[in-house]
């Protein structure tokens, strides 16, 4: 019951959230509330079921008492380790300001002084006049993080920015002031060493999270490859005996942060399009082979990308990648297309198990495709990257939109 009481808690009581720029003090009070409410809630199981007997009353007292000791020296541990390497430019984020006044100047000087939390100042811009320029400068130098210290009368050059950042990756904080309550909705508050931040764009894919989904993909990677292993070997011997050209097609796709990587899938077409023009698949397209079109409607084309996921620039679950030409057409007609990007793309999507796949005729399409893919970003979870497998499997890989 600890073992699964235990990652529930911490997880609802965010313990497990992101503490870079926060003191210990704080974290060990939300660990130690957390333990409490755990324990209680053992305790009372215990009672109810009266197997208090069972154990010895010293043996309980010492774990109850020496457990928040054990966990706050593993957090402290933790911090210990992030911050030594903080200090010495590893794991750290690059951070972009914008804004005046004594609020932005704070915050340089925090993040400019305090390295063990780990940001990695790039630029500060006085004011967002000139939003294009910084959109660009984020852009070219994939830069983590936007902090926005602008004063309230601002509030519609802060529209401005928030339009122009939204063709990047990088996540978006604000420096609150006495800001129009429409615009912020519900977000996320820090504390970044006393100076309060809000979230107007994130991602739960950073710090642990991002090693657990590390781990979840090289793990379900590697199971797959071996089960499926001959089939693929039979699937390569068949694309060679019926149709000239490359056993494997590869192609530019935007990975994690929007930059460029190649994916690999068994090759369908008599074509091989990788440029700045790339057509979509359409019904009875005269480009598919015979065999490839039975790979393309049972997705056994996607087999090889299993590689992409050992090599890290895929995962298994994530947002399907576009070609190179698709993702700069459309990052111009929908709002928030690259944040798509904030994660590595996938072989399956929550988009994808919905039914939505194959050709995007329309531009409604590729919004509701675009949707899902930020609903699954936000929400990310093991248990729904879990969920969104079994459904790959029981309904996903055969589709009447996959030709």
């Amino acid at each position: 019951m600890t073992a699964l009481l235990t990652p529930v808690v911490l997880e609802n009581m965010q313990v497990y959230r992101r503490w870079r720029g926060s003191s210990f003090l704080s974290e060990l009070r939300q660990l130690l509330l957390a333990w409490l409410l755990i324990a209680s809630i053992l305790l009372f199981f215990c009672v109810i079921s009266q197997q208090v007997a069972i154990y010895s009353t010293q043996a309980i007292s010492v774990w109850l008492l020496s457990m928040p000791v054990l966990l706050a020296c593993t957090h402290l541990a933790r911090r210990t380790v992030l911050n030594y390497l903080r200090k010495h430019g590893k794991n750290s984020r690059t951070v972009v300001v914008v804004g005046k006044g004594e609020a932005a100047r704070n915050l340089q000087q925090t993040l400019t002084d305090e390295l063990w939390m780990g940001f990695r100042l790039q630029a500060v811009f006085s004011d967002g006049t000139d939003h294009q320029h910084i959109m660009h400068y984020v852009q070219e130098r994939h830069t983590d993080i936007v902090f926005i210290a602008l004063p309230v009368e601002d509030h519609a050059l802060i529209r401005q920015l928030l339009a122009a950042l939204q063709n990047t990756t990088a996540s978006v904080y604000m420096i609150p002031d006495l800001f129009t309550a429409s615009l912020l909705g519900e977000r996320h508050v820090y504390d970044l060493n006393g100076a309060t931040v809000i979230s107007l764009r994130e991602t739960p894919m950073i710090g642990i999270n991002n090693y657990i989904k590390r781990l979840e993909d090289m793990v379900g990677a590697v199971v797959i490859l071996c089960a499926v292993a001959p089939l693929m070997l039979i699937i390569a011997i068949i694309i060679r005996l019926t149709s000239p050209g490359d056993i494997l097609f590869r192609q530019e796709r935007y990975g994690l942060q929007g930059k460029k990587v190649v994916v690999w899938k068994f090759r369908t077409m008599m074509v091989s399009e990788n440029g700045d023009n790339v057509q979509q698949a359409r019904r009875n397209d005269e480009r598919i082979t015979p065999f490839g079109a039975f790979l393309r409607r049972t997705s056994l084309d996607e087999l090889p990308q299993f590689f992409n996921v050992l090599k890290g620039d895929m995962s298994i679950v994530g947002p399907r990648p576009h070609a190179v030409a698709h993702n700069e057409e459309y990052r111009r007609l929908i709002p928030d297309y690259m944040l798509r990007h904030k994660v590595k793309p996938g072989i399956t999507g929550w988009a994808q198990v919905h039914g939505l796949r194959g050709e995007t005729d329309t531009l409604e399409k590729m919004e509701k495709r675009v949707e899902y893919d930020l609903w699954y970003i936000n929400n990310w979870s093991v248990f729904l990257d879990i969920y969104v497998i079994l459904l790959t499997i029981f309904k996903g890989f055969v589709h009447k939109n996959a030709y």
